[in-house]
């Protein structure tokens, strides 16, 4: 079989790269997800090296496996934000299952690593499933090691109708607070408010790297994600000042929820703050007529997990971030 690499060319390319991607992602995309997504990236990349001699900027480089008759069975994408870890580039590499143990990945991931050279960075980092053992065992040949866990949790709601709503702990009541959404005080100083609080919280979380980014790009990327709506975007307020947010996103195709952040103010934690976003998230979510509501957390994060126990959430499978450098990836190469 002979397979040759081509840059991805859109948009033709978005529905075969949504289906390559549902095989690997665990909340589905659409070809119209993937468009919105790559309109707010930069159209020209822009690096350089820092005053300790690592990559700074961004860019990205994509690239797709095709077969002599064109059907695309693989894709490798690279890239890095101004925000991201200085050196560092993230990465997604998928081959179609039925494509796989063919050599795709590897000629993806040569790609990628000379790609990375040309351009001075020093380290890959990537996530994989941690039930996935023949990813494992591809990325351990090619110099990756774990750095974090991840762990998967699933609330399944099943809000059809006519059945009765599943049982949740009562709402905690933290004194003095009041428990807002952004349709409620809608509008650029609320968001700006928001944005001072995750750039509090953010940088708490285990395992947390590279920087806050700038509050335009963090309105795109952390706040109005696919599925965002202010209405969903539940917060904790003390007067004016916001302690508290849980932002929940509704993936229309599964009727699911995603929890795609929650966190709240140092100098308020320990007062089930957390807690009581995460129940009305979870009232929201029944309200709606949700089949679920998923979420994603570190292994060491115990606080958020102790409170997802008690809600009833079942662990999944979880991921694990792994990395390594990019001279030792491509050695393993064989450059």
């Amino acid at each position: 079989m002979s397979i040759k690499l081509r840059p991805l060319q859109l948009p033709n390319d978005y529905e075969r790269l949504a289906e390559l991607l549902n095989q690997v992602w665990s909340e589905p995309t659409t070809a119209a997800n993937l468009l919105e997504a790559d309109q707010k990236l930069y159209e020209v990349g822009h690096t350089w090296m820092d005053e300790n001699g690592l990559l700074a900027g961004y860019d990205r480089e994509r690239q797709v496996a095709v077969t002599e008759t064109g059907e695309m069975v693989g894709y490798a994408w690279s890239w890095r934000a101004p925000w991201t870890e200085p050196g560092y580039l993230c990465n997604t590499l998928v081959v179609d299952e039925a494509y796989r143990n063919r050599g795709i990945g590897q000629l993806l991931l040569q790609h990628i690593g000379y790609w990375a050279l040309k351009i001075g960075a020093t380290a890959l980092i990537t996530e994989v499933w941690d039930d996935n053992e023949a990813a494992l065992r591809f990325a351990n040949r090619r110099a990756f090691v774990i750095e974090r866990h991840a762990f998967q949790s699933l609330l399944q709601l099943d809000c059809d109708e006519g059945k009765p709503l599943a049982d949740i702990p009562a709402m905690p009541e933290p004194a003095g607070l009041r428990f807002l959404t952004l349709a409620d005080e809608p509008g650029e100083e609320s968001e700006h408010k928001l944005y001072e609080l995750y750039k509090e919280t953010l940088v708490d979380i285990p395992g947390f790297m590279g920087a806050v980014p700038e509050f335009g790009e963090w309105r795109k990327w952390y706040l109005m994600v696919d599925g965002y709506a202010p209405e969903r975007v539940i917060i904790a307020a003390d007067g004016d000042t916001f302690v508290g947010i849980t932002n929940v996103l509704h993936n229309a195709s599964t009727n699911g929820m995603y929890h795609e952040y929650t966190g709240v103010s140092r100098a308020y934690r320990g007062k089930k703050i957390a807690l009581a976003l995460k129940i009305k998230a979870i009232e929201l979510a029944q309200l709606k007529r949700a089949s679920y509501i998923r979420t994603d957390n570190d292994s060491l994060n115990e606080p958020i997990l102790h409170i997802n126990r008690k809600l009833g959430y079942v662990p999944l499978r979880g991921s694990y971030r792994i990395l390594a450098p990019v001279a030792q990836v491509m050695d393993s190469l064989g450059r």
